[in-house]
């Protein structure tokens, strides 16, 4: 294989794999776009979905990719309920949401570690190892798949905040939350449902990996460290940053395992995380609000 199909090849396989982190930063950019807060467990809402999946897939043959049906309203519910009973009460103090938000996170770990053990599991498939060939390009039909639900949750995200009046309230909330509460807009609402749906995109997310990669109690601590940095690439609270953010890493730990190290790929990913820092503070796109 020539040089020019194997950077090629890697660009492909880092693109597919960016439209999967890029739902994960979406998630968290949503989040604290609208409600400045720094959700720590946000790994562990992916780790929530992957385990649905799985067990959906053990239990019932259920295709893991028709298990987001079930998976999407699942952890929605679980975020809604956690931000009702344990977050908003401390919505106000960013140290105690960190400190919250941790504790969610480590529980979660801890109760998938005593339910499911630490043994590693994976979802097999008929298409889990499946490949399409164009040309000379090998491409995996599982993470095509899951790349072309990202893109098309992603969209209906955006026609959400865009077209409908939910989408309006929300955005109305960011600009200005006094001014929203005075025409009639039922902010406490809002911000319990835009976390919801930043969960539930979170567990998307754990759906979508599921069939490629391999599922354990502490799997969601390495996303939620890679969501922070798309969402610091792509500029903070921009959710069209964080996508380009996701893709962004994407590309350069698909490339990083190729021509440097597979060891190494999740360093040059903070390597390439503390450049943008470096060079241009405001991320890839700037910090905007959603």
């Amino acid at each position: 294989m020539g040089g020019a199909l194997i950077f090629l090849q890697s660009l492909v396989n880092g693109i597919l794999l960016g439209g999967i982190y890029a739902l994960v930063g979406v998630g968290l950019t949503l989040i604290y776009g609208v409600l400045r807060v720094v959700n720590i467990a946000h790994g562990q809402f992916l780790m929530v979905g992957m385990y649905i999946t799985f067990w959906l897939a053990t239990l019932f043959r259920v295709d893991p990719y028709l298990s987001l049906l079930i998976c999407l309203p699942a952890t929605f519910l679980l975020g809604v309920t956690l931000f009702y009973v344990l977050i908003r009460p401390v919505e106000a103090d960013p140290g105690n949401q960190v400190l919250v938000t941790l504790g969610i996170g480590f529980t979660l770990s801890n109760i998938a570690l005593l339910a499911f053990t630490a043994n590693y599991r994976n979802v097999q498939t008929a298409y889990s190892t499946m490949v399409l060939r164009l040309g000379d390009l090998s491409v995996n039909v599982a993470f095509a798949v899951a790349f072309g639900i990202a893109v098309a949750l992603s969209a209906a995200l955006y026609q959400l905040f865009m077209r409908t009046d939910l989408g309006r309230s929300i955005r109305a909330t960011v600009q200005d939350r006094e001014a929203a509460m005075l025409m009639g807009v039922d902010v406490p609402r809002m911000a319990l449902l835009t976390f919801g749906l930043g969960t539930a995109l979170a567990g998307a997310a754990g759906s979508l990996l599921a069939p490629v990669y391999y599922i354990f109690p502490e799997v969601g601590a390495p996303f939620t460290a890679k969501a922070f940095v798309i969402v610091v690439l792509g500029g903070m609270g921009s959710a069209i940053g964080a996508a380009l953010g996701g893709l962004t890493l994407g590309v350069v730990e698909s490339l990083s395992a190729v021509y440097i190290s597979t060891g190494y790929k999740d360093a040059i990913g903070l390597v390439a995380f503390l450049l943008v820092l470096l060079l241009r503070p405001s991320g890839l796109v700037g910090a905007t609000r959603v």
